[in-house]
């Protein structure tokens, strides 16, 4: 034992005398190096662009205050206006006219499937991939016409809606933009929904045909008892499988993707089209549902489009880019990423999490993911997956520990010191850093980030480790994915940007919150967003659109139920959600998405969903805990061997992840009140299938509270 500890000084001082003397090399390099990166990289003006200001107030009022950007438009969007491209049908002939034959939507090839032998004896199936087979701008809009000519034949009409149900790939795009350029609405509904909530998003838009894919197909088997309007199934192919389209309900018609686009090409001639008008649907939306039932969202054309040139103004993007495909296209913010990416002539690759990095299930040993074949520029994301990404990156270092977690420690240290001077570290991120950038392809410049809040450390590690710009935005379905975007200029950390040059974005007084537009420093109050992105309403729910939409002046607003507060430079920051606000017993308040933002950054934490009883002081946490690190806790505490069941219903274990969580609640500057009292570590995993999470795995608190609230109760006795 002594020997041990011994041999670990040795190693720390060893560690501590290395670091020492990179730190000192460090700063010899930095005395010298300095007059020239002042010269090459002028801070002063970066900082001077960050800290400019943004967005200003046009109205101010006793309980209010309107702000507006005063960020000029870039070209394509003066364009847009110009050229009165004001539908999404007018957008891909526009752009199949401007680009012609570059390279538009790009699928990457699967040669075949063979198994592996791992390790252990078993077999994992693989895919042998080849490279990206590309279509042009001309032929996306080709076979789009073709496909929505297709579905006229089939009987499809204009103005009635089709449900579009299917994975993030090019034919998805194809087949919206055959719809739009129909004036059909597509429904779009999140593929890791439930049985009942697509049936009931199915049945609500009253659809007879439907879009589907060779791996969903078979969901319809069971789904279609309960739809009995449809009568008419496309699927999209699998590239090495052959569909089976027996066994389904009779009188169902089911065809295949590319059988509709022939169709409608040897029958143009006989389809009159009809195009849409800026105010017709383009497509009915169901959000996640995570309130109870998802809410089928109105969007049209008119919104699309609004947020196509706010979209346009935010990235500094051209031909010469790629962009990385891979999150859900039933969700807004994807849709109308990829769209803008399509206005600057970005070609768009697709991916999806099996095969996207090398280590990804579905890649065989020794060969290339996605990525890395595609070497994209640009990149969605959420924070669920930057949060992945953040414990990854933490995980491996420390698992390396000694000198390799001290260099890697050290290296953030120094390159944050440096970027919050307005510097670059062109050395550190080639020696330190590009391993991890070089995961991605090696070129990410750009990740765009939404959905739901981004904690400032995963903001800030991403951002050095992918040597990227992390640009943050806030918005909801309900505004077409459009309302603040963080400004590339913008070096901060934990807002998430100025009102887009489409939005106007209003603070109003929540008096029961104690939120006001006079608080200082800063206003603060309800977020209300304005402007042509603002969706007309929910599908068949006058009463919740009355109740959250209003006209103004000739304006659309959105009540969105989130507190924010505006700095000087016309940024905001999310500070609250008014349905997660809780008043405890001594007259605190707690914003629990917040509390839960930051513990979800420990270590321990898979997920966590934090509870507040108002007539009690205190609050208290239902962990899904990391099942490697918690079974390195219970080591630590003699429970080598212990399941992770038993780890987790051992109350000694529970003692010790509520420790942790306090300290990493000090870390994050937590309140003392907002830190949990109790956990109850949960052996099952939240998904979208469990009903405790929706489909962007945003919790479901109800759900969550009815299925825990037995040990909600015993955590409150104890």
């Amino acid at each position: 034992m002594e020997r041990n500890g011994e041999e670990a000084m040795a190693d720390s001082l060893w560690v501590g005398g290395a670091i020492g003397a990179i730190k000192a090399v460090a700063f010899f390099c930095d005395i010298v190096t300095y007059p020239f990166y002042l010269i090459l990289q002028r801070p002063w003006e970066k900082k001077r662009l960050s800290e400019r200001t943004k967005a200003v107030s046009v109205s101010k009022e006793s309980k209010s205050i309107t702000y507006r950007s005063v960020l000029p438009p870039h070209n394509i969007h003066l364009t847009l206006l110009r050229e009165e491209i004001n539908t999404m049908d007018l957008l891909v002939r526009y752009l199949a006219k401007r680009y012609h034959t570059r390279r538009c939507l790009g699928t990457r090839q699967i040669i075949a499937e063979e198994d592996e032998k791992q390790k252990d004896g078993r077999l994992f199936k693989k895919y042998v991939l080849g490279d990206y087979h590309w279509k042009s701008y001309t032929q996306v809009d080709q076979e789009s016409t073709g496909f929505g000519c297709g579905l006229r034949i089939l009987g499809q009409e204009p103005r009635s809606s089709i449900v579009l149900f299917a994975e993030t790939r090019e034919e998805w795009m194809v087949a919206a933009h055959g719809c739009f350029k129909q004036n059909i609405p597509i429904v779009t509904i999140y593929s890791t929904l439930g049985d009942e909530a697509i049936a009931h998003g199915i049945n609500e838009t009253e659809v007879t045909m439907l879009i589907t894919s060779h791996d969903l197909l078979p969901k319809f088997k069971k789904i279609l008892s309960m739809c009995p309007k449809v009568n008419t199934i496309i699927y999209m192919r699998d590239q090495l499988k052959h569909t089976d389209t027996n066994g389904f309900k009779e009188g169902v018609k089911i065809v295949s993707f590319d059988e509709v686009i022939k169709m409608g090409e040897e029958s143009a001639s006989k389809v009159v089209a009809v195009p849409p008008t800026q105010d017709d649907t383009a497509i009915i939306m169901y959000t996640s549902g995570s309130t109870g039932v998802p809410k089928g969202v109105i969007l049209t054309h008119r919104n699309m489009m609004a947020t196509l040139r706010a979209f346009s103004d935010c990235v500094d993007i051209n031909e010469e880019d790629v962009f990385l495909g891979f999150l859900p296209l039933a969700h807004v913010l994807e849709q109308a990423v990829e769209s803008a990416c399509l206005l600057y002539g970005v070609p768009i690759g697709y991916s999806t999490p099996l095969t996207m990095i090398d280590s990804s299930s579905k890649i065989k040993h020794g060969t290339k993911g996605d990525a890395s074949v595609l070497c994209p520029t640009v990149m969605t994301s959420v924070p669920l997956i930057l949060d992945r990404i953040y414990k990854g990156i933490n995980d491996k270092v420390s698992k390396k520990g000694g000198f390799s977690k001290a260099l890697f420690e050290f290296a953030c240290q120094y390159k944050n010191k440096w970027v919050r001077r307005g510097f670059n570290t062109p050395l550190i991120n080639r020696l330190v850093f590009k391993p991890i950038r070089s995961i991605l392809g090696g070129r990410i410049k750009y990740v765009l980030c939404g959905g739901a809040p981004l904690s400032p450390e995963t903001h800030e590690l991403i951002k050095n480790c992918l040597c990227a710009t992390v640009l943050q935005g806030y918005a909801l379905t309900e505004t077409t994915s459009c309302a603040t975007v963080m400004d590339m200029c913008d070096r901060s950390l934990g807002r998430v940007g100025n009102p887009t040059t489409v939005t106007d974005i209003r603070l109003v007084d929540w008096d029961e919150g104690n939120y006001r537009v006079t608080d200082k420093p800063y206003p603060r109050g309800e977020i209300i967003i304005g402007g042509d992105n603002i969706s007309p309403g929910y599908y068949k729910m006058p009463d919740k659109t009355r109740e959250d939409f209003f006209e103004e002046d000739g304006k659309r607003w959105f009540k969105t139920g989130d507190i924010g507060e505006c700095h000087p430079d016309g940024v905001f920051k999310i500070i609250d959600r008014k349905k997660d606000l809780v008043k405890l017993q001594l007259g605190e308040y707690v914003s629990l998405g917040k509390v839960e933002s930051q513990l979800k950054t420990c270590p321990l934490v898979e997920n966590i969903c934090v509870y507040g009883d108002p007539t009690k002081h205190y609050t208290v946490a239902l962990v899904v805990p990391n099942h490697p690190h918690l079974v390195n806790l219970g080591n630590t505490l003699g429970l080598t061997g212990a399941t992770f069941e038993d780890l987790c219903s051992n109350p000694n274990v529970e003692k010790a992840v509520l420790r942790e969580l306090g300290e990493h609640a000090k870390k994050c500057k937590l309140e003392k009140f907002e830190v949990p009292a109790a956990v109850k570590l949960c052996t099952e995993v939240w998904s979208p299938d469990m009903g405790l999470v929706t489909a962007a795995f945003k919790l479901k608190r109800k759900d969550i509270q009815e299925r825990y609230q037995h040990e909600i109760n015993r955590m409150y006795a104890s």
